[in-house]
């Protein structure tokens, strides 16, 4: 198994990273009297946080939403037959990206978040570029 594929696996369990930082992170200091997690009503109470934890609940969706793009550009690029040190560049790479979204997202810094989330956005783009070399 490529080094990329293991990177989809990685891409795939980051969400939940994210969700658990929403969940069971520590409180945020500026909404202290926010409830404590409620597994009878989890969406509920993602919506009402607010701070870290409402922004861990966003990059959780985010990172649902980016991975099927990634998932399908590196099995296309794979199918393909692309060469294998660019596909796993990319792949590693996006994989970087995606985890310092997630950070820029979660300590609120928003010029570096999308300065990031384009940089993930370029590596799928190169890996269906990869595909068509």
């Amino acid at each position: 198994m490529t080094l990329a594929f293991w990177c989809v696996l990685v891409t795939a369990l980051m969400p939940y990273a994210f969700t658990g930082m929403a969940k069971f992170g520590k409180r945020d200091p500026d909404a202290p009297k926010t409830p404590r997690y409620d597994n009878h009503a989890p969406r509920a109470y993602l919506e009402q946080q607010t701070g870290r934890k409402l922004r861990a609940h966003w990059a959780q969706l985010n990172a649902f939403e980016a991975f099927p793009a990634f998932a399908a550009a590196v099995i296309i690029a794979h199918m393909a037959g692309g060469n294998a040190t660019w596909i796993n560049s990319l792949a590693a790479a996006f994989v970087a990206l995606r985890l310092a979204y997630g950070y820029f997202y979660i300590t609120d810094k928003p010029s570096p978040r999308s300065l990031v989330w384009i940089g993930g956005l370029m590596c799928v783009v190169g890996l269906f570029v990869v595909a068509a070399v």
